[in-house]
């Protein structure tokens, strides 16, 4: 999970929260599921136990996770992202303003549609294609309610089959602009099938080693999301 990385020493706590609540806005770690072992994550994270447990309890507080004791306890999530709604997406753009959204959809642009030419420039191994077939099966095969979560796990895929922990960072971080935007977004079954195509055409161009259209493929889909996004807010 490159969203759970080390996180800067000045401000320890408030960068927890930060890296966890992104893991659970994401999908990284889905209702219901628990947090990686205290002892795993706080070196993962790179900060002390006591910090990690402030900030579990801060979000325990805050209503996104139950932290159970015992044998089988541990710090599950319990957050369910809100049912999409056009109301709450023109207010969670008013929230942004429209400026720092562009700024937003202009970032994703850059990074996914980088990552995506980077992996059809880089070797794949046998594991690599099996990954990311198996994350568009998922997503293809999503239930509605799952769609949003299995989408992020397909887009962050790409970058952290680069190997490179900067670029799978900074798309984990460019998703995080626009998540509340796109929960937001009413899922439609023409758009379903409409984003299905494109993620096929994004997959098909990695494997064939083709950077240029892998580049144009998440260009496209990424364009058609924004535009979908200014639809319901017009």
């Amino acid at each position: 999970m490159t969203v759970l990385r080390p996180v800067r020493a000045g401000n320890a706590f408030e960068e927890t929260v930060e890296r966890l609540l992104q893991a659970i806005k994401l999908g990284v770690v889905a209702y219901g599921d628990k947090l990686p072992p205290e002892r795993e994550l706080a070196v993962r994270l790179g900060i002390s136990r006591v910090t990690l447990r402030e900030a579990i309890r801060a979000l325990q507080d805050a209503g996104y996770l139950d932290v159970r004791r015992g044998r089988y306890g541990g710090a599950f999530v319990t957050y369910v992202p809100p049912r999409p709604d056009a109301g709450d997406l023109r207010q969670a753009v008013a929230d942004m303003g429209m400026a720092e959204l562009s700024d937003a959809l202009t970032f994703r642009l850059a990074v996914e549609c980088g990552a995506a030419q980077v992996l059809a420039t880089s070797e794949l191994t046998p594991d690599k294609r099996e990954v990311l077939l198996r994350r568009l099966t998922e997503l293809n095969e999503a239930p509605l309610e799952d769609y949003r979560r299995l989408d992020t796990a397909f887009h962050l895929s790409i970058a952290e089959l680069t190997g490179s922990t900067l670029l799978a960072t900074t798309c984990a971080d460019a998703r995080s602009r626009v998540s509340d935007l796109l929960n937001a977004i009413p899922m439609l079954q023409v758009n379903i099938e409409h984003a299905a195509a494109q993620h096929r055409a994004i997959v098909d161009a990695i494997l064939a080693g083709d950077p240029d259209a892998a580049r144009r493929a998440m260009a496209e889909h990424l364009e058609g999301t924004a535009a979908l996004l200014r639809a319901f807010l017009s």
